[in-house]
């Protein structure tokens, strides 16, 4: 497996960031301002994460999307290790990550990783999205806000 930034004629994997974020438009504005990297495999791409200066010495992960058939062998953890990386390569004193309050994976797998929980934005997916999204059958409406120190 192979981690890479994406080449600059070449198209981000849209599927695979819209499975992570439905929302085109917020995706398309986050790529426009971030750096997007992906995991390859055989020359395919396995998974994607992308990563966007928000304040003075901090980054967060606004995306970070496997591949369904690529799920469950670490590639998450991988692109995590991977950005975490990164982020203190590049200087970045912080890496913050937010996820929905019904990804329950998705935030097991932050903490292992060595998040921590720092706050909820209530109603962040009320708010952005227009149609409900729904995980583990949980309607995901609150920002769960996770962060590293580097």
């Amino acid at each position: 497996m192979k981690i890479r930034g994406c080449r600059k004629d070449e198209r981000p994997p849209m599927d695979l960031l819209l499975d992570a974020d439905p929302s085109e438009q917020l995706v398309r504005e986050y790529l426009e301002r971030g750096e997007c990297f992906v995991a390859e495999d055989n020359r395919e791409i396995a998974g994607v994460y992308v990563l966007l200066p928000t304040r003075p010495g901090t980054v967060e992960i606004v995306n970070i999307a496997v591949k369904a058939s690529c799920r469950g062998k670490g590639l998450g953890r991988l692109l995590l290790t991977d950005a975490i990386e990164k982020a203190a390569g590049y200087g970045y004193q912080t890496i913050e990550i937010g996820t929905g309050n019904s990804s329950i994976g998705q935030l097991a797998l932050y903490q292992k990783c060595g998040f921590r929980l720092v706050g909820i934005d209530r109603d962040f997916f009320l708010r952005h999205y227009q149609e409900p999204i729904f995980e583990n059958g949980i309607q995901c409406r609150d920002m769960i806000r996770l962060s590293q120190d580097l």
